[in-house]
C-alpha cells in the first residue's frame, strides 16, 4: 500500500494521495466516521500543495467516500445501503438479507384506526375502514436509517396487532401466518427534505435530503392488501433497479413532473 507521494511518478499528486487515503480506509486505519486530517495537516504530512489536498478531496467527496460538515471537518463516510426498488416485490427485510446486512425494527406503533382519505384511496377500501397501521423506525446495522408507515386492511390479517415485528419480515408473516401472498405492486421514489419531527427519528438535521419511497402491494385475489410510505436517510440509501427492454411494450411512463 502507498504511504508517501512518489515524486518521480507519473501520476499526478492528487491522484497519489486520493489513492494513499482509499488505502488507508480499506486497511481500516480510517473507518466510516472517522475525521480525516485537516488540510493544512495533510499537506504537511505529504509535503502537497493544499490545491493538490482539495483535488484529492474533491474526488473522493464526488465518489461518496467522504463527507464534508461544515464547521465539523471531514469524515469518512458510511457506505450506503442498497435497496431494490421495482425489480422484485421484496420488503426492506428481505433486501438487507440478502446482502449480508442486519436489519431491527422499533416498532412505534401497532393498533387499528379508521383510515383517512389518503390510505382509503390506496388501499381501495372506503374512508373510515378499519386498517391496520404499523409504524416502524428501521435500523440497519443498529443505525437508524428509514421510518416507515404501513397500511394493511384489518379484514386481511386480523391477529396482525399482536405479531412481534422488530425482528420479523411483514410480507414473510403476511404470507406464512396469514396466507396473504402478493403478487403485484407499484412503487414510486421522490426527494424531500426532513421535517424537525422526522430529523429527530432519523439522527440527521432539520432539512436533510431524503428519499420518500411509496408502494401499495396486491394480493391474489387482485385487491390491494398493504401500503407504505418510507423515509430513508438521502446520505445512507441508494435505490437499485434492473431494466429490460420488451419487444411491442407500449410505452410507460418513468417520470411524472411535478409542480
Amino acid at each position: 500500500m502507498q504511504s508517501s507521494i512518489d515524486r518521480s511518478s507519473l501520476l499526478p499528486f492528487y491522484h497519489q494521495l486520493k489513492q494513499i487515503l482509499l488505502g488507508e480506509m480499506e486497511s481500516r486505519e480510517l473507518k466510516p466516521g472517522d475525521r480525516l486530517p485537516g488540510d493544512h495537516e495533510l499537506c504537511e504530512r505529504y509535503g502537497v500543495s493544499r490545491t493538490v489536498v482539495r483535488q484529492a478531496l474533491a474526488e473522493l467527496e464526488s465518489e461518496g467516500v467522504i463527507e464534508r460538515i461544515k464547521g465539523r471537518g471531514t469524515f469518512v463516510a458510511h457506505p450506503k445501503t442498497p435497496e431494490g426498488l421495482v425489480q422484485s416485490l421484496t420488503g426492506l427485510y428481505e433486501d438487507v438479507a440478502a446482502r449480508g446486512g442486519h436489519l431491527r425494527s422499533q416498532v412505534r406503533r401497532l393498533e387499528v384506526v379508521p383510515a383517512d382519505a389518503q390510505v382509503a384511496g390506496a388501499l381501495d377500501v372506503p374512508p373510515g375502514h378499519p386498517v391496520i397501521v404499523i409504524e416502524r423506525l428501521r435500523f440497519v446495522e443498529e443505525e437508524p436509517w428509514v421510518l416507515t408507515i404501513t397500511h394493511v386492511p384489518q379484514e386481511v390479517a386480523p391477529g396482525l396487532v399482536d405479531e412481534d415485528l422488530t425482528q420479523e419480515s411483514l410480507y414473510a408473516l403476511l404470507e406464512g401466518r396469514f396466507g396473504v401472498r402478493l403478487v403485484q405492486g407499484r412503487r414510486s421514489v421522490e426527494a424531500a427534505v426532513a421535517s424537525t419531527e422526522l430529523a429527530r427519528s432519523l439522527g440527521v438535521n432539520r432539512g436533510a435530503p431524503v428519499l420518500v419511497l411509496r408502494s401499495v402491494s396486491v394480493g391474489e385475489q387482485g385487491r390491494p392488501v398493504e401500503s407504505f410510505v418510507a423515509f430513508h436517510r438521502g446520505d445512507r440509501s441508494r435505490f437499485e433497479v434492473e431494466l429490460s427492454r420488451r419487444q411491442g411494450a407500449p410505452p410507460r411512463p418513468l417520470m411524472i413532473v411535478t409542480d
